[in-house]
């Protein structure tokens, strides 16, 4: 199948066994629980929220050997992130894309699409699986871990093993914070412009609120150029969703001539709430509510992933296994700051 290899249509093959509300409680208290742990981590201390529920959802994996938080688990690394990437497209609207200019939007989609054909291209240099570095290109090409999340829901478990996503979410999450801390300084010394600087930091950072706050520590105007640039990005989130889905699909129907395509509903969601905010213009306080249940939904599937994650595989994967992320955050660096250079 063309998208979602391994969630709906595949229950609807297979539907599982019929469970009551209850069979659900205890992974979803867990997940809770750690969630709100890793929200008050990263209030108190200043500390990026999704590595924090990264952290905290490894650190309490021991839970997933209980059957008992099967049914919890995944319903909240499966249907929560799903509603949470709808949730996301309340932030986007045509305006956005509008505001950016066509030259600089050129530029932003021609950067992403070599970020993801160039890390692609690479994995073979460190023997790592293309799928692998699918997921890793796509994830610092669009907006970090959600986008790694949503890429995740179509290459699915049997390309792209458990432990392997969670190295990867760990990785583009430090690698993101790196890059808040170290862009605006080197775009400082470079003697960028506001404009310049705003493009670069929000081009090439993976997570939105660390592209925005890399931008406002430069300058207020950069500020709001990176914030324009970054969900730019993010509105290209489905579209890029739709590229990657084709792609599967040609690759496990090659024997055939037609190629079945069947979006997913969350990006079929996504396109509608963004279509809908750029016709009516969504209000403010349900705008902020949308944002704040995305940002929840979207943790409490980070933290639910990561308890699923085996922690004996992780420490099987070797240095190797971060070179996809290595060039891929290179090469949206460079790439971003060429184009930067060039405004």
């Amino acid at each position: 199948m063309a998208a979602d290899l391994y969630g709906e249509m595949q229950l609807e093959a297979h539907p599982p066994a019929k469970r009551r509300w209850r069979d659900f409680l205890p992974g979803i208290l867990v997940t809770a629980t750690a969630a709100l742990a890793a929200a008050w981590l990263a209030d108190h201390y200043a500390a990026p929220l999704v590595l924090m529920g990264l952290l905290i959802g490894l650190a309490m994996s021991f839970l997933s050997q209980d059957k008992r938080t099967h049914a919890g688990l995944d319903l909240m690394s499966q249907t929560a992130l799903r509603i949470g990437i709808v949730l996301v497209g309340a932030r986007i609207t045509a305006e956005q894309l509008v505001e950016l200019g066509p030259w600089p939007f050129a530029l932003l989609v021609l950067i992403m699409l070599a970020v993801i054909l160039i890390t692609v291209a690479s994995a073979r240099l460190f023997a790592q699986d293309r799928h692998a570095a699918l997921l890793a290109g796509g994830a610092t090409a669009i907006c970090g871990a959600s986008a790694a999340l949503a890429l995740y829901s179509l290459i699915g478990d049997r390309r792209v093993d458990q432990a392997r996503f969670t190295l990867t979410l760990v990785g583009i999450t430090v690698a993101s914070a790196f890059a808040m801390t170290l862009y605006p300084v080197l775009a400082a010394e470079l003697g960028l412009t506001d404009a310049q600087a705003g493009f670069l930091i929000g081009a090439s950072i993976h997570d939105v609120a660390q592209a925005i706050g890399g931008g406002f520590s430069f300058s207020p105007a950069a500020g709001e150029v990176a914030t324009i640039v970054k969900l730019t990005r993010v509105a290209l989130l489905a579209p890029m969703l739709m590229l990657v889905a084709f792609w599967l699909g040609r690759a496990g129907e090659g024997e055939t001539g037609r190629i079945p395509l069947r979006l997913p509903w969350f990006i079929l969601g996504f396109l509608a709430i963004a279509a809908l905010n750029s016709l009516i213009a969504i209000p403010k306080p349900v705008q902020d509510g949308a944002a704040t249940g995305a940002q929840a939904l979207l943790l409490l599937a980070i933290v639910a992933t990561a308890m699923k994650a085996r922690l004996h595989l992780l420490l099987d994967q070797g240095w190797r296994s971060f070179a996809p992320i290595i060039v891929a955050t290179l090469t949206s660096f460079l790439l971003s700051l060429a184009a930067a250079m060039s405004l």
